[in-house]
């Protein structure tokens, strides 16, 4: 059994944190808004497989803050297993956004385990991230690594949203939850391919859920459930809800079976809505549409050759974007709504939320926890406390009310 590493020895490492992918477009957007908003004397490098792409990127960064022109650089590459053990045991922190992470993320996820080293990254792959518990979560939870999938768009929103739904209801019986996620954005090459690869593998992912969920605790004397809902028009929001098959669900439901303050039956259900049926109609058809081009290889290689990885929306276009996520919370017999929102969801409060997420394990005086956990779970009232300060909303729209 590995030993646990001496907190005094990470605090001795080269580095606090390292960002891996900088030169990809999450990457780079993560690497400025660090630029801008990291805290003084905070000892960071930018990691990749290029270094003359990576020495681009601290050039831009320089013209941001003067004083990053001998921000450190380290060479590591995804599938290089001897390089990543050399950046987990440097560092307190990483940030990764190399993806897809079911082709990239595994060695990574191990090394930080194995290093005691905290990890973030901004998978939406339920098949990944399941396939790290079975693999890592007993060594990190060893060496006290806190590996924390998800620190993006997806999960944070929902996630912290849940966790700020349920703290504001307090409700102590059974409570069940829904969110309605309603956004105008464009993704990127990155997120496509990674969205395509994991509808194309419903098969595999299933599989890993269910030896999953074989070996994984259970609460004792409480549960906690991710409920698949039906389209349905929703009196509370007035919406057209359509049930939205995404990571974001199982991730609420594991931080509501780890905290107490979820209560003794906690079930939570997800949505995309819309504000008119036809517009319902035509996201249910596009939902069908990927699903069914992901499962044929031709179709989808042919789409995933049209979009480049690399690549994404213009700042206009992320100027322009926007995100908010409504909460029904009901428990005791009351009812209560909350909200999410932000900007550009995909990238510019993605790039936010990833970044944030590790400072907050850096600085923050957190939860005891490790292995492989969520956000809410590991941070949940400092990573909000701090997003909210970054622009982020969290607010109750609907206070309490009876019945």
């Amino acid at each position: 059994m590995a030993a646990t590493p001496d907190p005094a020895s990470r605090s001795e490492r080269e580095h606090d944190l390292v960002l891996l992918g900088a030169t990809g477009f999450t990457g780079r957007l993560t690497a400025e808004y660090l630029a801008r908003n990291a805290p003084a004397g905070l000892r960071w490098a930018l990691a990749g497989r290029n270094p003359e792409k990576l020495a681009g990127v601290r050039a831009d960064l320089a013209a941001i803050d003067p004083a990053l022109a001998e921000l450190p650089l380290v060479t590591a590459d995804s599938g290089d297993a001897a390089s990543l053990a050399a950046l987990a045991g440097s560092t307190r922190v990483v940030i990764t956004t190399v993806g897809p992470y079911l082709e990239h993320g595994e060695p990574l996820v191990a090394a930080c385990a194995a290093a005691g080293t905290d990890y973030v990254d901004l998978t939406g792959e339920p098949e990944f991230v399941d396939r790290m518990y079975l693999a890592h979560h007993e060594a990190a939870e060893r060496t006290g690594a806190r590996i924390v999938h998800a620190c993006g768009f997806d999960s944070i929103p929902h996630d912290l949203g849940a966790w700020y739904t349920v703290q504001q209801l307090q409700a102590t019986g059974p409570v069940t939850v829904r969110g309605v996620v309603r956004a105008s954005g464009t993704f990127s090459g990155g997120t496509f391919h990674s969205a395509m690869g994991a509808t194309s593998r419903m098969k595999q992912t299933r599989e890993a859920a269910k030896q999953r969920r074989e070996v994984e605790r259970r609460p004792e004397g409480r549960r906690s459930r991710a409920v698949a809902g039906k389209p349905h028009r929703d009196g509370e929001l007035g919406y057209y809800l359509l049930p939205l098959p995404t990571l974001d669900p199982m991730v609420v439901a594991r931080s509501g079976a780890a905290l107490d303050s979820y209560g003794p039956d906690f079930r939570y259900s997800h949505y995309i809505g819309t504000r008119t049926l036809r517009y319902a109609v035509g996201g249910m058809a596009g939902l069908v549409g990927i699903g069914v081009a992901a499962q044929v290889p031709p179709v989808r290689n042919l789409l995933k050759s049209r979009i480049k990885q690399g690549e994404g929306p213009s700042p206009a276009r992320r100027e322009k974007s926007w995100f908010t996520v409504d909460f029904v919370g009901e428990g005791d017999g009351r009812t209560i709504h909350t909200r999410v929102s932000g900007g550009d969801p995909g990238y510019g409060e993605t790039s936010k939320m990833l970044a944030e997420s590790a400072l907050c394990l850096l600085h923050d005086d957190n939860p005891t926890t490790a292995g492989c956990v969520t956000t809410a779970q590991a941070m949940g009232e400092n990573l909000t406390a701090r997003l909210m300060a970054a622009g982020i909303r969290f607010e109750t729209v609907e206070g309490q009310r009876e019945g």
